[in-house]
């Protein structure tokens, strides 16, 4: 029964991030391509901590801080640009 609860939550998220490289490739916009690779960070992110839970270490974790980090950035970054773009 336990390994059926783990393969459902690996499916779902596969599907998420298709779904997210979708959004990246198809756009249309800057904000879109951004609203989906922080979606995909954080399901690459969800995928990490599920897998730790299921083989019982912690190894995963600065890989998850850094990828944190990374989609935090990343959306500071691009909304200064937005902001700039339209006040210009």
């Amino acid at each position: 029964m336990n390994e059926w609860v783990f393969i459902a939550v690996g499916l779902m998220l596969l599907v998420a991030a298709l779904l997210a490289l979708y959004r990246i490739i198809r756009g249309p916009s800057i904000l879109d391509r951004m609203i989906a690779s922080d979606m995909l960070l954080t399901t690459i992110i969800c995928a990490l901590g599920a897998e730790m839970v299921y083989n019982g270490h912690t190894r995963s974790l600065p890989a998850m801080l850094v990828l944190a980090t990374t989609a935090f950035l990343g959306s500071v970054v691009v909304a200064r640009y937005v902001s700039r773009r339209t006040n210009s």
